[in-house]
């Protein structure tokens, strides 16, 4: 005699060890998460493979909502290849290389920087009349080692650093970057 797993959609197999998830959305976005953070994910196709390897079964529809929620968004790795990391920076190492986001940005901003200062944790930047705002977004959307966030004005951005001692490598950096 022959007996079918019954599967009441309330847990799917993980693997063979036994252990089990719920097949819930939360337990979906955390095997998400772990994903980005254990592995290079290059494609929504790939990250469904590995879902799919795990226990979910999703859409392509379900899969950009999903990645969408988490905040993931898309880099450039260092050797060309574009691959999903979690917005808030704490993306898988492979993926986060800091001298190339650091490069990223100061290619972005070359140009737009006319003084920089400091003065404990916080770092002044001053750019061309209205210019300010882009420099911020541009510093605020990449995930730069030691940078709390920043305000801007019309021709000035204030930068948050972690420490003086990290307020004093930024501003040295942003002169460099306005050296370029």
């Amino acid at each position: 005699m022959v007996h079918a797993k019954k599967n009441f959609g309330n847990f799917d197999d993980n693997d063979s060890a036994g252990k089990q998830r719920p097949a819930t959305k939360a337990a979906r976005l955390n095997a998400i998460e772990q994903a980005l953070l254990s592995e290079v994910i290059t494609s929504q196709s790939q990250l469904a493979k590995v879902l799919a390897h795990n226990g979910f079964d999703v859409t392509q529809a379900t899969l950009s909502r999903d990645l969408d929620e988490i905040n993931a968004v898309k880099i450039r790795l260092t050797d060309g290849r574009i691959a999903y990391v979690l917005g808030d920076g704490t993306g898988n190492r492979h993926a986060m290389d800091t001298v190339r986001i650091d490069q990223q940005v100061a290619r972005t901003l070359s140009g737009l920087i006319t003084e920089v200062g400091f003065a404990n944790n916080i770092v002044v930047i001053h750019t061309p009349s209205g210019a300010a705002q882009y420099v911020a977004s541009v510093i605020d959307r990449q995930p730069l080692k030691g940078i709390l966030g920043s305000v801007a004005g019309d021709d000035t951005v204030l930068m948050v650093c972690v420490s003086n001692e990290e307020a004093e490598n930024r501003a040295n950096w942003m002169l460099s970057v306005a050296s370029r």
